[in-house]
Formats: structure tokens, C-alpha cells, sequence
């Protein structure tokens, strides 16, 4: 594949690995339930479906930092630092929309 083809394929894995992991901090459905459908009534399924989705995003960023495909324009600043951290925790799950959220309440207040 040429680069050009390369950069495209990452940029939509990236964005569909970020897609799964934004589902499951909202507790959405996602591909997961469906491989481990009898988990789903379990408590700790939710938090393992987060560490899964979250381990995805981190392999697909590593791969286009590997092929210095650009990945970091896609997030937000504070969602890239956490990317970086790579460490998932309640800050991540808690802070994940923050800046999300200050910019469309910064735009209701304008209105």
C-alpha cells in the first residue's frame, strides 16, 4: 500500500477504535457484547469491555506513531494526553468529554 493509503486505513481504525472506547465509557453496546453476550449481566464485564476497548485504542495509536502516521488531531488535547499516559483510570472514564462538555456550554451561553 502506498503511504497515502496507509495514513487513510490508521486514521479510520483510529477512529473507530476511539468510537468503541467513547461507547464503552457511556456504557453503550459495542462488538464485545456481542463475542461475550452471557457476560453482559455481570458487573465487572462493563469495566473488563473498557479495559479491552481502551487496550485496542492504545495498540492502533502505537502503530501509527510506529509508521509516523499523525493520530493526535482526531482528539481533543486533554483525550491525547491521557492517550499518551496510557494509563486508564477514573481520571480517563471522568474527564474523557470535559473539554467537550465546556465548549458546547461556552457556545448555550453566547446563544
Amino acid at each position: 500500500m502506498e503511504e497515502k493509503k496507509i495514513a487513510a486505513y490508521l486514521q479510520e481504525r483510529l477512529t473507530e477504535a476511539k468510537r468503541q472506547f467513547e461507547r464503552t465509557v457511556d456504557c453503550k453496546h459495542t462488538e464485545f457484547d456481542d463475542l461475550y453476550p452471557y457476560m453482559t449481566e455481570q458487573p465487572q464485564f462493563f469495566w473488563y469491555k473498557r479495559y479491552v476497548a481502551w487496550q485496542e485504542l492504545l495498540t492502533v495509536v502505537k502503530i501509527a506513531e510506529d509508521l509516523d502516521v499523525p493520530w493526535k488531531d482526531l482528539f481533543l488535547e486533554k483525550q491525547a494526553s491521557f492517550v499518551e499516559a496510557r494509563v486508564l483510570d477514573a481520571k480517563v472514564l471522568d474527564n474523557w468529554y470535559e473539554e467537550e462538555l465546556e465548549a458546547e456550554s461556552a457556545q448555550n451561553d453566547k446563544k
